[in-house]
């Protein structure tokens, strides 16, 4: 498979941005009053599949992929979205890989992040192995060098994370880690794991703790991927200071845990026992 590491990057709307936050005089989609899913969802189908018919003919490259993340911004807040990003100024800025460690709420973060990690170097995501195989989606996340696991051994995964995702920082890739066990609208600490940490103390690499609410994009309950698309939750993701792991990552996990948990706090996200996945934020 071909790596993505050396082609030519697109310039980023948020270079030389510590916050991006949407302009309130963004122009909506008229549908979007009525109906923000209609408004989203034939955005989102039409960028996956010309995303995935480039990715098919061996050509969807850094450039592609960090266009295609931007649409999808633009589907958010064309249907009444609105988004925020802080702590850029978090990111390495010259070019060096770092493990990013988040909590993972919903589909939406795996389209937006590689437009604001991308234009700082390659980048790829750990994954579930079963998106390797989604119909037209799958040759866009084949594209992406990821690395898959199965997610039903942990120790397997362990190790598979540990020895690909240090194969991947030594030729200069980034590492996006979601230690979750699955997609949830609520921070649990007990269901996320140091992955992330050990991964970073293994490779000698810094880690970017990063907090996220991404329930804009409701998770679905008899489709988990396309659940209702609910405007009145802004798109909130922040990034820490870098941390150094030492040993074997555990006060980097910590710091993680801590951090995530306290901006989810603010930004009024609902707990393991409140939550509705359907139910709009609370304001």
């Amino acid at each position: 498979m071909k790596k993505d590491l050396t082609s030519k990057v697109s310039s980023s709307p948020f270079a030389g941005m510590n916050t991006y936050s949407t302009e309130s005089k963004k122009r909506r989609c008229l549908v979007s009053k009525l109906s923000p899913s209609l408004a989203f969802y034939p955005r989102i189908f039409s960028t996956v599949y010309r995303a995935a018919k480039i990715a098919k003919a061996g050509l969807y490259d850094g450039d592609a992929w960090i266009k295609s993340s931007l649409e999808v911004l633009n589907a958010v807040e064309r249907s009444g979205g609105n988004v925020l990003i802080e702590g850029m100024e978090n990111l390495p800025y010259d070019g060096s890989p770092v493990v990013y460690v988040a909590n993972n709420m919903s589909t939406l973060e795996t389209f937006l992040l590689p437009s604001i990690l991308r234009p700082k170097g390659p980048v790829t995501f750990v994954i579930k192995e079963q998106l390797l195989r989604y119909p037209v989606f799958g040759w866009v996340m084949r594209s992406r060098n990821p690395i898959a696991v199965g997610r039903s051994n942990p120790r397997e995964d362990l190790t598979t994370v540990l020895r690909e995702g240090k194969a991947r920082l030594e030729e200069g890739m980034s590492v996006i880690v979601f230690p979750q066990t699955t997609r949830a609208p609520y921070f649990d600490p007990t269901a996320f794991n140091s992955i992330g940490a050990k991964l970073a103390a293994r490779s000698g690499v810094k880690l970017v703790p990063l907090a996220l609410k991404t329930d804009f994009w409701s998770n679905g309950k008899r489709l988990k991927d396309f659940g209702p698309i609910l405007p009145a939750n802004t798109v909130h993701f922040k990034f820490a200071s870098p941390l150094e792991p030492e040993g074997k990552g555990d006060a980097a996990h910590r710091a993680t845990v801590k951090f995530i948990t306290e901006e989810l706090a603010l930004w009024g996200a609902s707990s393991p026992e409140t939550i509705d996945p359907g139910a709009p934020e609370k304001q």
